[in-house]
């Protein structure tokens, strides 16, 4: 069991604790409301989590990485809203999740879902924060990881009008994808947000050539975006659950995104 499992609570309205990434070994906790499980639609559920007190608040809805909607994934939504944000995370697997060591099974999931489908219940978990009292509606920002950064790049087209700012951590298969998804560089034109896209150097799963050409559409189409690429980082670098965290660019990438979201959603 990770370290940060063990500390989760069990009652009250303390809920996953907020991990202030400064390295491993320095980690503090701050209590937010509690995470729930909710039913977006049919056969499709999500985590949801409010900040506490009263008001409305701006919202992100948080996309999954390929191994599922995992306590990784619910923690990212819980440092959201101690950040002052709802979060939603839906779940594109419907229950399945994959340990971090299991990539060939992750792989074969992602590889059976569908841009339309996908797009279709993002339009659900939308749809749900727009019925929400304490949702500024007018004030919803996009995140993902992995899998969920390429869906993050898609949903800034797909729900245009929707969406005020997205980021993209390590999204692959967005200009070239290697397992046969259809690439999303031709959805450039239909963006309105700014979108920010975030990579790690030693990334084995996307080359350098993938963040040109991205940064070539977007400059072509004349869109409002920020790529940055960080050394010394690889794919999944912002999660300390995974191997491949590294503790200086989570930190940094981590303080970029508040900034952005901060700039355009608050």
């Amino acid at each position: 069991m990770n370290r940060r499992d063990l500390l989760i609570l069990s009652a009250g309205v303390a809920t996953t604790p907020l991990l202030v990434q400064a390295g491993k070994g320095n980690t503090q906790t701050k209590p937010t409301a509690k995470g729930e499980t909710i039913t977006l639609g049919k056969d499709l559920q999500g985590y949801y989590v409010r900040p506490q007190g009263s008001g409305t608040f701006p919202a992100i809805m948080v996309f999954m990485e390929a191994f599922g909607l995992n306590p990784n994934i619910k923690n990212v939504c819980d440092r959201f809203a101690q950040a002052g944000y709802v979060a939603l995370a839906p779940d594109f697997y419907h229950g399945d999740v994959y340990d971090y060591k299991d990539l060939q099974a992750a792989v074969a999931k992602l590889k059976s879902l569908n841009d339309d489908t996908v797009m279709a219940e993002v339009g659900q978990g939308l749809d749900f924060l727009a019925k929400r009292q304490e949702v500024a509606a007018d004030k919803i920002g996009v995140t993902g990881f992995c899998m969920g950064g390429r869906h993050a790049f898609l949903a800034n087209a797909a729900h245009a009008d929707r969406f005020q700012a997205a980021v993209s951590f390590y999204g692959s298969g967005i200009a070239v994808d290697k397992i046969g998804r259809k690439p999303l560089l031709d959805r450039v034109d239909a963006m309105r947000s700014p979108i920010m896209l975030i990579y790690g150097a030693d990334d084995e799963m996307i080359a350098a050539d993938e963040h040109a050409r991205i940064s070539q559409a977007l400059s072509q189409a004349k869109k409002r975006y920020i790529l940055t690429v960080f050394p010394n980082a690889g794919h999944g670098f912002l999660s300390d659950r995974r191997d491949s965290y590294a503790a200086e660019p989570a930190k940094e990438a981590w303080e970029m995104t508040m900034n952005f979201f901060q700039q355009y959603l608050k």
